[in-house]
């Protein structure tokens, strides 16, 4: 098979390539610096390419960004996926779109996918809007889609301002006396890179649904810093400003039965080996 995957330098994106061209897959990408993802008809190049799937990745996602500039959210975030739709739309392909974040304030834990969508910030309303528009054309123009709603991603090679570098990066920066964090208490669900890869390489042809892809367990900011002081062997103190993000969540997890069940997908790392991972990198590229 063959399959596109748009934001492919990216976090992911750039890892994602790797894991499905071991994997037998023909890949085609396309990034920022080969377009406009916004753009009508910036993947008509691909038409003749005998793309099978696309994996949708490119989008804009820092959450207090979409407050600052929520426009260039919905331009990237919602046209953007209208682009690749009418892309599979002309060339019969399938598509993996990736929303995050969406439940908002949780009624219940752990979050099924069943829960209602509850949209707190403009990235996440901008994914609410673009999963209708995916919903749609699969109703009304038969395209095969599956949605995956990740929880925190984290891995090797994320940068600031994302919580776990920061975090990994003050513990081991030797002038750093102290770890700042905002707010000590938020928890969230983390999953790491390789175990949400795994799953995408499975939405290619597996079963075309919308599922939740998270660890099943929340941690909280305090017990990041906790976890990152016990693997880098550090005795520095940390410190909370005591400041919460616009309609902050204080704690969310995944129920993540459905994609175990239908995808034959289990997340292999846990919290801390995933931890680990991402200091060993930082301690190899800060040499």
């Amino acid at each position: 098979m063959h399959v596109l995957v748009t934001g492919s330098a990216g976090f992911v994106g750039k890892e994602l390539v790797k894991a499905l061209s071991s994997s037998g897959y023909q890949v085609s990408e396309f990034d920022i610096f080969d377009g406009d993802i916004s753009q009508t008809g910036t993947l008509d190049k691909f038409l003749r390419a005998g793309i099978n799937h696309v994996i949708h990745l490119a989008g804009k996602v820092f959450i207090p960004d979409s407050w600052k500039d929520p426009y260039s959210f919905y331009l990237i975030n919602f046209m953007g996926t209208a682009n690749v739709l009418e892309f599979c739309r002309k060339s019969g392909a399938g598509i993996t779109f990736i929303s995050s974040n969406v439940y908002g304030y949780p009624r219940y834990l752990p979050v099924d996918e069943n829960h209602i969508l509850q949209p707190n910030n403009p990235y996440t309303h901008s994914k609410v809007v673009a999963e209708h528009l995916c919903t749609f054309y699969r109703d009304e123009f038969k395209i095969p889609v599956t949605i995956f709603r990740p929880f925190n991603i984290f891995g090797p090679g994320q940068q600031p301002p994302f919580l776990i570098p920061e975090i990994i990066n003050a513990a081991v920066n030797k002038n750093e006396k102290v770890i700042k964090v905002r707010d000590l208490k938020p928890k969230r669900d983390y999953i790491f890179i390789d175990d949400f890869i795994s799953a995408l390489i499975l939405s290619v042809k597996g079963p075309k649904d919308i599922y939740n892809i998270g660890s099943g367990r929340s941690f909280s900011v305090e017990e990041v810093i906790q976890c990152v002081l016990e693997i880098t062997n550090s005795l520095k103190g940390f410190s909370s400003e005591g400041i919460e993000r616009n309609n902050e969540i204080s704690d969310i997890y995944a129920n993540i039965e459905k994609a175990k069940v239908a995808l034959g997908w289990n997340p292999k790392y846990s919290f801390s080996e995933g931890i680990s991972k991402c200091v060993e990198f930082v301690m190899l590229n800060n040499k």
